[in-house]
């Protein structure tokens, strides 16, 4: 059985709906590739434009600027991921499994496993999540940050690093920095990924076509390891 993933998004992040028009999904699925080639900084509206064969202006119906288009991108990565995690550990018993499978997603392992939830659109998931280790801090790390936190822009984020902070929590009730280590444990797999690409000697990590697989998988074990040599430490 396929299973289909619909994401809701905050009003607030568009000025109108992409999802509900051909254009407005053309702009989102082509937004997607355009930054991921390019990166956030020299993606313009005017370049997304002739991708889709369409007008500047018809962009700026939909996003006031780039940085609300990313945004809104990081976003919807982050409430797909968080309902990755509601699916994948639904009916899981033992909170360590749970957390194992976590730290998998974290890495975009095991979404080829039966029955694993697909958007009902063609978003590139890869490509999204390569545009999230690379330009999600920046959503976030702006003057506006207060301001745009009290629109609950950033809410998915929150929401995913709450939830794999309860199952934290699960795992060991008196943990003190559920929520720290939530928050770092993705931090972590995104800039050890990053680093593992572009600054190499900022990790003991490789890169390349022939071992990428295997170096995935040390960094899963890195994560692992920082994840549960904190739960099981009798020091706080």
């Amino acid at each position: 059985m396929e299973y289909k993933v619909l994401v809701r998004m905050n009003e607030k992040l568009f000025l109108r709906d992409p999802e509900n028009s051909e254009l407005g999904r053309r702009i989102i699925q082509q937004g997607i590739q355009l930054m991921a080639e390019v990166g956030f900084e020299d993606t313009t509206f005017r370049k997304l434009a002739d991708r889709i064969n369409s007008k500047e202006a018809s962009i700026y119906r939909y996003f006031e600027n780039k940085h609300r288009l990313l945004v809104y991108l990081v976003a919807w990565y982050w409430q797909w991921l968080e309902y990755q995690v509601v699916f994948q550990t639904n009916n899981l018993i033992d909170p360590r499994e749970k957390l194992e499978r976590i730290l998998k997603l974290l890495l975009l392992k095991d979404l080829t496993r039966p029955n694993v939830p697909t958007p009902t659109d063609d978003t590139n998931i890869l490509a999204l999540h390569s545009i999230v280790i690379r330009e999600a801090s920046k959503a976030y790390l702006t003057h506006h940050v207060t301001e745009h936190n009290k629109q609950q822009l950033f809410k998915p984020h929150k929401d995913f690093c709450g939830r794999v902070a309860d199952i934290i929590l699960e795992y060991r009730p008196d943990y003190p920095y559920a929520r720290s280590l939530a928050s770092s444990l993705l931090e972590t797999a995104h800039h050890q990924a990053f680093f593992m690409q572009y600054l190499p000697s900022l990790t003991d990590f490789g890169t390349g076509p022939d071992n990428q697989s295997n170096e995935e998988d040390r960094l899963l074990n890195f994560l692992r390891h920082l994840l549960f040599s904190s739960l099981e430490t009798t020091n706080f």
